[in-house]
């Protein structure tokens, strides 16, 4: 035992108390925790600093505001509903469309082909609001979004769902990426805990390399069947820009953002985490340690997202 953790410490890798103790910690002002944790707050500070996101159609923050969620979602080419206090992906409901039920009822049809009514749509905001997928513990506000069209460079590599990415940040710096795919497990959900496939980032040029789904590696998509590595993510110097920007617009030091690709918009920035997971490292084969320690080398050396992004290029 005492030889395997030599191991990880030789190879950079970064532990959880680590991570708390010497990153967490002392670079992320609690402050700050809830521009992050909020998903509209979010929103609202991305607006500010001009950073594209998914549109959002309204919040419901009260069981009385339940009767206006037709409102808000009609005739909406399919939608996302999910907790403004949520994590790991749960209480997340991907609508892609609606059709009409008996007596003027609506139908809603997931992206896993299963309908549920408009009670059990309603039923499940409820369960929003109280809390029941929050962080904390406590009531919770609903999160009505645009649900986005995959950038077609993920059609055969994809169930299903809509892929993001996950960039590690340290004072505004990249350090680390991966791309997280959908999988049949996992309910077409980009989400490792329930399943989904982590495949590791070459940080100058967005190359797919290695892949890693329930902690082990595998080389192909277990549900599309196809080769993963050796593709390259597009649009992936904007994706960094929009990264490095998150760390400006949140005040957080050490951050995970997620980030979209939508066929038409391009990228857009889809949530922030200042208690960003250590999966990324097994999917990179790469501990995080060293990067971090370069980055606090280089912290000063670098002014604003572009040129911040460069620097780090210029280092790997």
């Amino acid at each position: 035992m005492i030889s395997l953790f030599r191991k990880f410490e030789e190879e950079g890798v970064l532990g959880i108390n680590r991570r708390v103790g010497e990153y967490i910690l002392p670079y992320n002002p609690r402050e700050y925790y809830p521009l992050v944790d909020d998903k509209w707050k979010t929103a609202e500070l991305a607006r500010q600093f001009h950073v594209p996101m998914p549109h959002h159609y309204g919040v419901v923050d009260a069981f009385g505001g339940i009767r206006n969620v037709r409102e808000l979602i009609q005739n909406r080419p399919g939608f996302v509903v999910k907790p403004a206090n949520g994590g790991m992906g749960n209480g997340i409901l991907v609508i892609a469309r609606e059709s009409e039920g008996r007596n003027g009822s609506i139908n809603y049809h997931k992206v896993d082909d299963k309908t549920i009514s408009e009670k059990e749509l309603y039923h499940h905001i409820s369960g929003i609001l109280s809390g029941l997928y929050s962080l904390d513990g406590n009531s919770d506000s609903c999160v009505l979004q645009e649900r986005l069209e995959c950038h077609s460079f993920f059609r055969e590599i994809s169930f299903r769902g809509i892929p993001d990415i996950r960039v590690i940040v340290f004072l505004g710096y990249p350090v680390m990426a991966m791309l997280r795919l959908p999988t049949m497990e996992s309910g077409g959900r980009a989400n490792l805990h329930q399943g989904a496939l982590g495949v590791g980032v070459e940080l100058r040029t967005g190359t797919l390399t290695h892949s890693v789904c329930n902690d082990k590696i595998i080389h192909l998509h277990p549900d599309t069947k196809q080769t993963l590595s050796g593709r390259v993510i597009p649009h992936w110097e904007t994706i960094l820009e929009m990264a490095s920007r998150c760390y400006d617009m949140s005040g957080l030091g050490y951050l995970g953002v997620d980030i979209v690709l939508d066929e038409m918009r391009g990228p857009l920035l889809l949530e922030m985490n200042a208690r960003p997971g250590l999966g990324i490292q097994i999917a990179n084969r790469m501990g995080l340690r060293d990067r971090l320690q370069l980055v606090e080398r280089i912290r000063n050396s670098a002014d604003g997202p572009k040129d911040r992004v460069h620097r780090m290029f210029q280092e790997l």
